[in-house]
């Protein structure tokens, strides 16, 4: 009789064996000082953002892709107002990473008073972190006034997010030694998380590669298979192209960069883009009224429209597999130029890559393996 009942219960231990983990998360809030002396940090981030998102892109857990959530604040500038401590919440959590990019190149500097307490406090209680203990959740506090201005507490803020384990690293622009007096380093340590100081005036350095112009030319013809759709349609699909342009200012390799996360399965669009809502997000196309449609699809059986989606989606995948395989090669290239001369001085996104990298590992991430 015992084999009776025994069989059901293995039954429903490989059962639950087989389930399908749910998708892991990735958060990360950024905290950017915008006082007056603060341009070089905000241009370092402008510079870097992009490489950031491909290594949080490149992660898997347990042989799944993660998904990606960005917030971004800004505090310590003087258009903002005292009683919102001077922080401002540009944008919650979100996996829209041309919004996040749009964000970024928004910000602008002006002079204030720098509370850190405080705006990691509303980070903390204005966003939607998981309780996970398998998701990776990251704050990036980044300034250069004293850590314990302001009448919220840092150390009571600080040890809030560890008991929540939500990491508090902490990028102080200047001396290190100046930092860890201005309780920059007790605020990481306090948070479970990193200290590091940058020189936020440093001009970042790119590495150009043989591969920067075919990846941005391939990213070209990516673009024209974006179909926008609804009454934000079109204009997130101009904002697209707008984002492409904020990176190719900065420099082509930042471009290349921004081309390749946009190559990534973390690049989705389905709030606008009629592909990634059908494919990705389970839209039905027919409920979509004809005048929301883009007009490629106005017009058109139902079979035609479907067979429309399915020929973008190739052409869509043909260029990111093309924009992929020059991925590795010019990840390959910037390696060996690496090897060849002094690494620098960190900056911003050096700091941040390290720190996700060290906190990543312990969690059980790996990174992609690549042919």
């Amino acid at each position: 009789m015992k084999k009776y009942f025994l069989i059901p219960a293995l039954l429903l231990s490989l059962t639950s064996l087989a389930q399908p983990t749910s998708q892991r998360k990735i958060q990360v809030a950024i905290l950017f000082d915008t006082s007056n002396s603060m341009d070089g940090l905000i241009d370092q981030a402008k510079s870097r953002i992009w490489t950031i998102i491909n290594d949080l892109s490149g992660l898997r857990h347990q042989g799944q892709v993660p998904s990606i959530e960005i917030a971004l604040y800004d505090y310590g500038n003087s258009s903002l107002t005292e009683s919102s401590n001077y922080i401002r919440k540009q944008i919650d959590l979100s996996t829209d990473l041309d919004l996040i990019s749009q964000k970024l190149f928004g910000l602008t500097t002006n002079g204030g008073a720098e509370y850190c307490g405080a705006v990691i406090s509303s980070s903390l209680s204005e966003l939607s972190w998981t309780s996970h203990p398998q998701d990776l959740r990251l704050i990036y506090i980044a300034g250069n006034e004293p850590f314990n201005q302001g009448s919220v507490n840092y150390k009571e803020v600080c040890q809030t997010a560890a008991t929540k384990d939500i990491v508090v690293n902490t990028i102080y622009c200047g001396d290190y030694d100046q930092g860890v007096r201005e309780f920059w380093y007790d605020g990481a340590k306090l948070g479970k998380g990193e200290y590091f100081n940058i020189n936020s005036n440093k001009a970042i350095v790119h590495i150009s590669t043989p591969y920067d112009d075919n990846i941005n030319a391939y990213n070209d013809s990516l673009n024209r298979t974006y179909y926008g759709y609804g009454s934000i349609g079109n204009t997130r699909k101009l904002a697209q192209v707008s984002e492409d342009a904020n990176a190719e200012a900065q420099s082509i390799s930042v471009k290349a960069e921004r081309s390749i996360a946009k190559s990534k399965a973390n690049y989705s669009n389905g709030s606008w883009d009629l592909i990634d809502a059908v494919e990705n997000e389970g839209k039905d196309i027919n409920t979509i009224s004809e005048q929301d449609l883009p007009k490629e699809f106005q017009g058109k059986t139902e079979d035609e429209k479907k067979k429309l989606i399915e020929e973008k989606k190739a052409e869509r995948e043909m260029f990111q597999q093309k924009i992929n395989e020059l991925a590795v090669e010019r990840q390959k290239y910037i390696e060996e130029k690496k090897n060849e001369g002094n690494p620098g001085e960190d900056d911003f996104g050096s700091s941040v890559r390290k720190s996700i990298e060290k906190k990543a590992t312990e969690l059980g991430y790996e990174k992609e393996t690549t042919p």
